[in-house]
């Protein structure tokens, strides 16, 4: 029974992680029917920038009040969105929403490569630490296991970030608009809908879910270049299980994928390597288009 609560607790936070940065990969998808490999850039843009924002406000004189070092993470994801999400949707996504994914994946994986060399200009190769944000909440004992409390800091977070995202999107007017929009975009934009506004925010937002991602992790690593291909790897791979633009497909392909990681480490070590995928493979056998993948309406 210890073995198994290890498991779980162990599956659980590393699953609210891939919930959060992927939950913005799938959220693009939904809306703007957007395969988007530059996800795994925005969360390495989010965890520099927030490296940097921490490390300026302890310059600056933080350690008097430590825990606005979790502010400076917030507005940090929340500055990368503003600047690129506008900037990539109207300056260079929208001129492909009605072109074959396959452009689509050629196009934002041409993104993903310039804004990896983009980060090199900026902050260079040498690996960021930011270890203060990790530290502030000490840490909680579980059986003969000490666990960091940060990392159930990232479980409700995920929490937040899940109810958040579904509320809005099935129990506000704005998300009701946004979800006629995934049904119907031509009947939506027939009725007065600004489609194009829809797509701006509904991107932004995207990217601030990746940026947020990579600023909750940025405290938990060494930031430096690359650490932005395995997310995107991973991600795609929770939102495949989950189905492609579902939300509730995202967290329960998160909570499987953390789980059987977690099994694995205990149990299985060697397996690690491979066990994200091996979960895909057999839920793909059964459900090719995911878990939660909802059946589109075939237009006559």
């Amino acid at each position: 029974m210890e073995l198994l609560a290890f498991i779980l607790v162990d599956g659980l936070i590393y699953g609210a992680w891939l919930f959060i940065v992927s939950v913005g990969l799938t959220l693009v998808f939904g809306v703007l029917n957007i395969l988007n490999l530059a996800h795994g850039s925005l969360y390495a843009i989010g965890a520099y920038t927030t490296a940097s924002a921490v490390g300026a406000y302890f310059a600056l004189g933080g350690d008097a009040f430590p825990m606005g070092s979790y502010i400076a993470m917030i507005l940090g994801a929340l500055l990368v969105a503003l600047v690129l999400g506008p900037l990539l949707e109207r300056g260079l996504l929208r001129h492909f929403y009605d072109r074959d994914h396959v452009i689509v994946v050629l196009v934002t994986y041409g993104v993903f490569l310039v804004l990896e060399d983009v980060m090199k200009l900026i902050w260079g190769v040498t690996p960021l630490f930011v270890s203060e944000p990790y530290s502030l909440l000490g840490n909680v004992e579980l059986g003969p296991l000490f666990y960091v409390a940060y990392d159930f800091l990232v479980i409700a977070v995920a929490i937040i970030v899940g109810i958040t995202v579904w509320y809005v999107l099935n129990r506000t007017r704005r998300g009701k608009v946004v979800l006629a929009v995934i049904h119907d975009r031509e009947m939506s934009q027939t009725m007065g809908v600004n489609v194009d506004r829809v797509f701006m925010i509904s991107f932004a937002i995207g990217v601030f879910l990746a940026a947020l991602g990579g600023a909750l992790t940025a405290p938990m690593i060494s930031v430096s270049p690359g650490i932005g291909v395995n997310v995107i790897i991973i991600a795609f791979a929770v939102v495949i299980i989950g189905g492609l633009g579902s939300i509730e497909g995202a967290a329960i392909g998160a909570l499987f994928v953390g789980i059987a990681r977690a099994a694995s480490v205990h149990l299985l070590p060697e397996a690690e390597l491979f066990i994200i995928y091996l979960v895909m493979a057999a839920v793909l056998v059964f459900r090719p288009e995911g878990l939660f993948q909802k059946t589109e309406a075939r237009k006559i």
